[in-house]
């Protein structure tokens, strides 16, 4: 059986080390409206977007391998179940080949039939399609903020 959780691949010429320093400075590439941080195990940060809040912590550090981003609170006042992100993960896994590296990001928990899948869907493959490459590519991420 196929799993359905939200899933993006994504390759690069950078390094799985720069890579994943990247991906953890979460305001280059997600949103200006932070406060935390992302880098070590067991860090936490709030993300704000209009009247959408999430907070997640880091819950899996693997340097220049895996960081796994657990939503811890959210709130999105849109949908009927407004903390339909809660308990949810965001994984990130890179892996470095001869000439390039493949970042894998998977939202665990994010699976068509959830309300907001179709719109997150759009969104992330703007942040995982769009800014981190870009980031990536010349030290500046696409920020969608309101």
């Amino acid at each position: 059986m196929k799993n359905q959780d939200y899933h993006k691949s994504i390759t690069t010429t950078v390094s799985a080390e720069e890579a994943f320093q990247k991906i953890s400075s979460v305001s280059q590439w997600w949103t200006a409206n932070f406060k935390g941080s992302a880098e070590n195990l067991n860090d936490v940060f709030t993300l704000r977007f209009g009247e959408n809040t999430f907070t997640l912590q880091a819950v899996e550090v693997v340097p220049h391998k895996k960081l796994v981003l657990l939503v811890t609170d959210c709130h999105m006042p849109w949908l009927k179940d407004k903390t339909e992100w809660k308990n949810t993960k965001i994984v990130f896994e890179i892996s470095e080949g001869k000439n390039q590296t493949r970042i894998d990001m998977t939202h665990v928990g994010l699976v068509p039939g959830v309300e907001c899948y179709n719109v997150c869907e759009v969104g992330w493959n703007q942040y995982v399609g769009e800014s981190i490459p870009e980031l990536l590519a010349t030290g500046k991420g696409i920020l969608y903020d309101d």
